[in-house]
Formats: C-alpha cells, structure tokens, sequence
C-alpha cells in the first residue's frame, strides 16, 4: 500500500509539474492579452452577438493545433524528415508577410465585413477562424515550435507517456480558455483603452510581430546552417 502510494504520489507530482511546464512555456509566447489587440481589429466588423461564438471556435482551433503539435509534431517532423529551424523559417516569412500588412495597411484592417457580419454564418468562419486568426495571430511558429519540443521526448513507460499527455493536454486547455477570455472580451478592453490609443498599440504590435517573424526566421536560418538535425530545437 505504501509503494502504491508513493506511486501515486510522484505520479501527481509529475502531473502537476507538466501542466506547469506547459502553462509556463506556452503562455508567455501566445500572449493572449496582446494577441487580442491585433484580434479585434482584424474581427470589427463582427456583430456584437457573434463575438463569443468566433472566439470559440479561435480558441478551439488554438487549443487542437497546440494539442497535435504536442503529441504529434515530432514524429510529424521526422516522418518527412524535416526540422524544427525549416518551420521556424517558413513560419517566420509567414508572420512577417502578415505583420508587414498590418503595419502598412489601413488603420482598421478588418477581416470580416461590417456589410456581411450580420448574416455571417458559423460555417463561413471555419476557415479565417484559422488563418489567420488562430494562425498565426493566436499560435505562431513559435508556440508551435515550443508545444513540439514539449513532446518531443516522449516517456518511456506508457503510464508516464498518458501521464504526460495528459498533462500537456490540460496546460493546453488552460491556455486555450484564457484565449477564449481575452478574445471574447477584447471589445471591452479596447473601449476601455480609447481610438487612439488602439491606433496606436495596433501599430506597435504588428512592428513587435514583425520583429518576432525576423527573429524566428533569423533562428531558423541560423538552425539549418548549423545543421540541425530534423528534431533539433
């Protein structure tokens, strides 16, 4: 009893430490109070009733795509032997390319029409919900790349590898909610800031999403010349 007790014990501990872990990685890098700033302008033509229903659906194509990246992406990458500095540079030429149209386009660079938001059907969301709000405005590469490298030394028991998956799946999911939050909420927090100050913190996020595009593709380049190998972080 005392062994299986202390089975229990360290199982839980591990548990904990895992979501932890994931929570600590992953949250920073999604920033979801930033990422609401650029969210809300791309969605202002939204009606106000659909806002909750699009930020579930941004949240929850968040929290599969962080999920598969967890358990998957490793052997996703060794299986077309690629590597993780390839998708920090074709990530980061995406996040540039999306940045660079924030900072050069109009000040409210909306994606959905404030004509069609009325009759915007949930079917019709699918695919903006992803691309690009949930990415890679929500999850870039660099979350991506973090979420792999979590599951990239699976365990070698398999009740330590459901122990961990699971714990990665519930730090994911505390990621996602807090996603949810800020994105259903942003209206709010951009009344509370005022126009300009909007203006001005849209411009200044899509400059840092271009810094963090240069700087993933800068790392990616620097990866491959080095020579990475195709799970290399």
């Amino acid at each position: 009893m005392t062994h299986e007790f202390a089975l229990m014990l360290d199982g839980g501990r591990h548990f904990a430490q895992t979501v932890l872990l994931a929570v600590g990685a992953l949250l920073p890098i999604v920033d979801p109070l930033g990422s609401a700033v650029i969210y809300r302008e791309l969605t202002a033509g939204v009606a106000p009733q659909s806002r909750a229903p699009l930020a579930k659906l941004v949240a929850l194509d968040s929290f599969l795509l962080l999920l598969a990246s967890a358990l998957l992406g490793a052997y996703v990458l060794d299986f077309f032997s690629l590597s993780v500095p390839a998708v920090q540079v074709a990530g980061g030429i995406l996040v540039c390319a999306l940045a660079w149209r924030l900072l050069t386009g109009p000040d409210r660079p909306e994606l959905f029409s404030r004509a069609s938001a009325a009759e915007a059907a949930a079917a019709e969301w699918g695919p903006r919900a992803f691309y690009p709000l949930a990415m890679p405005v929500t999850i870039g590469p660099g979350a991506i790349s973090v979420a792999i490298a979590l599951g990239a030394n699976p365990e070698s028991s398999v009740r330590s590898l459901a122990i961990t998956a699971l714990a990665h799946a519930l730090g994911i999911l505390i990621v996602a909610v807090a996603v949810y939050v800020c994105y259903r909420y942003a209206d709010a927090i951009m009344r509370k800031l005022g126009a300009t100050s909007v203006a001005v913190l849209m411009r200044l996020s899509a400059f840092i999403l271009l810094c963090i595009g240069v700087q993933l593709t800068w790392n990616g380049i620097h990866g491959l010349l080095s020579g990475a190998g195709p799970l290399a972080v």
